[in-house]
């Protein structure tokens, strides 16, 4: 079993699911990764869902991040994912070029092929060929960054080479991590998914380590290995407060599971925080819980995600802090870039 011997990057992700108006979950997003960077964060990811509120409601991730790359100058700014699937590669390639420039070469570039069947509906296609669509899509990303010539004789201005060394793939099988690994591209893990129905029990380690098996063994000699892993953890202050927000998250979250034919094993909350793989209480409380995940020392980069906690604003930016502060260094992680720790109110 691999241990990666390379610096940790700490990364904050967001799916946009703070309470209010489109708009507003868009400015409290952006002012959390703005506070990220002055913690030091490495990297800040954003999801991408077209249609559903409840998943995020972020279509044009490229646009935000924009947003967010005028008002930050060192932390690198990442689509976790890009579903490539319901996406034109030209113009998908075209996007991260221009926004790359304009960042000062900030970006990486998540993508996957996407699962909610009727967004492929709404788009002309059918979920049953994401796999096959993706994997055309993205040999036409690659082709097109590199700058040659596509149907037509025409070729992309300006090219961009350089970024296929920025791809990350998602996945929940070993089949992609083969295929992130012959690819030689990062590989995303999951801050949480299905267990086997021959394994109903089964931790997340359990579930991905045979995946960062396979990327490895996949990967070209001579290849640096990127992995990364998602990880849902809230730090707070005291350890009833992140109970009590937690448990309000955790039990919305698996009555949708529970509507959708899910089955989570017992109904406290200890039993939700296992079933939904949450780390959750004060800096000692989640440095111990994390200790136990054997799959990140493997990582190269480990990224904590509020959700599926999904508490107020000022208890993420609280959380931040402490992560930053107490929880990453404990796994390894050292601060490379901070700006004077003060919290910033963007203009609405």
């Amino acid at each position: 079993m691999t241990t990666s011997s390379q610096p940790k990057r700490l990364g904050f992700f967001t799916r946009l699911l703070d309470e209010g108006s489109a708009g507003e979950r868009y400015r409290l997003a952006a002012e959390q990764i703005i506070h990220a960077e002055r913690q030091g964060f490495d990297t800040a990811w954003v999801a991408q869902h077209h249609f559903h509120e409840a998943e995020g409601g972020l279509p044009s991730p490229f646009v935000f991040l924009a947003h967010v790359a005028a008002q930050t100058s060192k932390i690198r700014l990442g689509t976790g994912v890009v579903t490539l699937p319901l996406e034109h590669p030209i113009r998908a390639a075209e996007d991260a070029v221009v926004f790359d420039l304009l960042s000062d070469g900030r970006l990486e570039v998540g993508v996957g092929t996407g699962g909610t069947p009727s967004s492929f509906t709404a788009f002309g296609l059918d979920s049953a060929n994401r796999s096959e669509i993706y994997e055309r899509a993205l040999a036409l990303v690659r082709d097109a960054w590199n700058g040659k010539p596509l149907d037509g004789g025409d070729s992309l201005y300006p090219a961009a080479p350089y970024l296929n060394d920025r791809v990350w793939q998602a996945t929940f099988s070993t089949s992609g991590g083969i295929r992130a690994g012959k690819a030689g591209d990062g590989l995303m893990l999951s801050r949480t998914q299905p267990r086997p129905k021959d394994a109903p029990n089964a931790t997340l380690p359990e579930i991905q380590h045979p995946i960062i098996d396979a990327y490895l063994e996949a990967l070209p000699v001579g290849r640096a290995p990127r992995i990364m892993a998602s990880r849902s953890l809230f730090v707070a202050d005291k350890r009833e407060d992140a109970l009590r927000l937690a448990e309000i998250g955790l039990r919305r979250v698996a009555k949708d599971f529970a509507a959708k034919g899910h089955v989570i094993p017992g109904d406290k909350l200890a039993d939700l925080i296992t079933a939904l793989d949450t780390h959750v209480g004060t800096p000692t409380d989640v440095i111990e819980s994390l200790s136990k995940d054997t799959t990140l020392p493997r990582v190269t980069d480990v990224v904590f995600q509020v959700h599926s906690v999904d508490p107020p604003h000022d208890d993420i930016l609280r959380s931040i802090e402490l992560i930053a502060g107490e929880v990453a260094p404990a796994l390894g992680w050292q601060k490379l870039h901070a700006k004077p720790e003060k919290r910033v109110a963007l203009v609405r």
